[in-house]
């Protein structure tokens, strides 16, 4: 039923509250930014304060020794921040390199997957694959290590609105590649029309005063480029048939698509993607590839990381912790003691490996499932989407099993390109991921040729990496389910008697590096704050 009562003011304490309670501390953070109610103080409050050189003494005096499990980022932020305030480190990794997730592949690089034969990679000099993370939101504790180290970055153009959308099977608009821009205007131009009609008709049961009714059109013809009428008939944010051009060329703008077409299409549902707090502009990536970032951390922890070294056995006791492992080059069984251990092992693995943790630990290590994720890195002699397209950087959307083709946002105009020809998950994932390496890249081929025709003719080799099958990962990152945050996402952030765990499962930012860097932050403080307390 209408109500005939005006809207009541609200006050900004319980407004504030509200959102907190719904949203959780990121959408209350978010809206006290709007409304000018953070200052530079209340933000820096939240940020990281690595242990005080002034306790230098006391660490270095009690000469605390430290084992770390893994050369990923969360375990070389651990040993570099622990480093710092005078701690012994040691890392163990099983690899020849560090980085863990953060991978490029070039020239060169092999790997054998579970399972499967080895893969060689035979792109161009100077092209790389990052077959793990390759983006940094501009927010994330990670651009923090870039700028301290020095590292280059350039923008990673994560939307392109000239791109593409390509669905089959949805009605009139099937197998047809569509600009981005052209179906983010017809749909925001026909939905901006509906509900406009619907508030003037007074259809809407809205709790907002006339005046605010009347603002609330004006937002929806601005935003959908309505007409005085409140009619969407096609906007010059959807492109032209005819391009402006010259004196009195004025162009011609293209015709909007019928709306049940563009309804049906289901090209709408890919736009909330772009909207994700962690997926919004700017956002970034190393120059020359994502290992830039791994590699400035090995050159400031030197010979504390020890490659080719498997952890086999965990064992821990009330006055320290012994680690067994194998020297992969030689075949040596050796240990490894200390007083406390940062496992950064993924879950997957660890879960195999023999080691003293209590039984709700054990129980926890075992209970949390892994995302699937694939990409197919594929090289071409010409940057036809460049060339043809006019598509530079950003991403085509399909629902096909390849489910996405993102552009290389680097060396433009440059020969040869390499793009990233599919970045899957879930059930694609798994489909491709059974795949031999020949025929995921025939069936990369395949569909994307349905996009690309250009494919087939400039198409020269392929990478491709199913993170289920890489040995040391088993998987691309944590995938909780709401009952695992509460049941078991707790026992795993304490530390077990001297074990502490840490990585990107160890935070709300499963998947990014900032989850590895945050969670091993965390860690190094707790550590620290408890040898100060000895």
């Amino acid at each position: 039923m209408h109500n005939q009562n005006q809207p009541q003011d609200m006050s900004r304490r319980k407004f504030l509250t509200t959102v907190g309670k719904i949203g959780g501390s990121a959408a209350l953070m978010s809206v006290m930014g709007t409304m000018g109610l953070l200052s530079p103080d209340t933000i820096k409050a939240s940020s990281y304060t690595p242990p005080g050189k002034s306790d230098l003494s006391l660490a270095g005096r009690n000469g605390k020794k430290i084992i770390i499990l893994g050369a990923g980022i969360a375990g070389m932020t651990a040993a570099y921040e622990l480093g710092e305030a005078g701690y012994d480190c040691t890392i163990l990794e099983a690899r020849a390199r560090s980085g863990g997730r953060i991978w490029s592949v070039r020239r060169g690089t092999t790997i054998a997957e579970t399972g499967s034969a080895k893969q060689v990679a035979r792109f161009a000099p100077g092209l790389y694959l990052n077959a793990g993370p390759m983006r940094i939101p501009q927010f994330h504790a990670t651009l923090d290590y870039c700028r301290k180290f020095g590292v280059q970055l350039e923008p990673f153009n994560n939307v392109n609105d000239n791109a593409y959308y390509y669905n089959e099977n949805v009605g009139t608009l099937s197998g047809q590649k569509i600009r981005k821009r052209a179906a983010k205007a017809d749909v925001r131009g026909y939905i901006s029309e509906m509900l406009a009609k619907a508030v003037n008709q007074k259809a809407l049961d809205l709790p907002i005063t006339p005046e605010e009714k009347e603002k609330l059109v004006q937002y929806l013809r601005t935003e959908g480029d309505l007409d005085a009428d409140l009619f969407y008939k096609g906007s010059s944010r959807g492109g032209y048939k005819d391009e402006p051009g010259g004196r009195l060329d004025a162009g011609v703008i293209r015709d909007p698509f019928d709306l049940k077409a563009i309804l049906n299409s289901g090209l709408g549902n890919y736009f909330s993607s772009e909207y994700g707090y962690d997926q919004q502009m700017m956002m970034f990536h190393p120059v020359g590839g994502m290992d830039a970032i791994s590699s400035a951390f090995e050159k400031r922890l030197g010979n504390r990381i020890k490659h080719h070294s498997e952890v086999k056995e965990i064992r821990q006791s009330d006055s320290g912790v012994r680690v067994v492992y194998t020297n992969m080059q030689t075949g040596q069984t050796l240990e490894l003691t200390a007083d406390y251990c940062i496992c950064t092992i993924p879950l997957p693995v660890l879960k195999d490996i023999p080691a003293d943790f209590s039984p709700a630990m054990s129980q926890a290590i075992r209970s949390v499932n892994y995302a699937s994720a694939g990409k197919i890195g594929m090289q071409f002699s010409r940057r036809f989407w460049e060339e043809d397209d006019q598509i530079y950087g950003g991403n085509t959307l399909t629902n096909m099993d390849i489910s996405s083709i993102y552009y290389p946002p680097t060396e433009y105009f440059g020969k040869k390109g390499l793009l990233l020809g599919y970045y899957t998950f879930g059930s694609n994932a798994d489909k491709l991921g059974a795949m031999t390496f020949k025929e995921r890249e025939d069936y990369a081929l395949k569909q994307g040729a349905k996009i690309h025709p250009q494919y087939y003719k400039e198409f020269e080799a392929s990478f491709s990496v199913d993170w289920k099958k890489i040995k040391y990962n088993l998987g691309g990152w944590a995938s909780y389910s709401q009952d695992a945050r509460k049941t078991y996402y707790p026992t795993l952030c304490k530390p077990d008697r001297r074990i502490y765990l840490a990585g990107e499962h160890l935070s709300y930012l499963t998947g990014w590096m900032a989850g590895g860097i945050e969670s091993a932050r965390q860690v190094v403080a707790d550590i620290h704050e408890r040898v100060l307390k000895a």
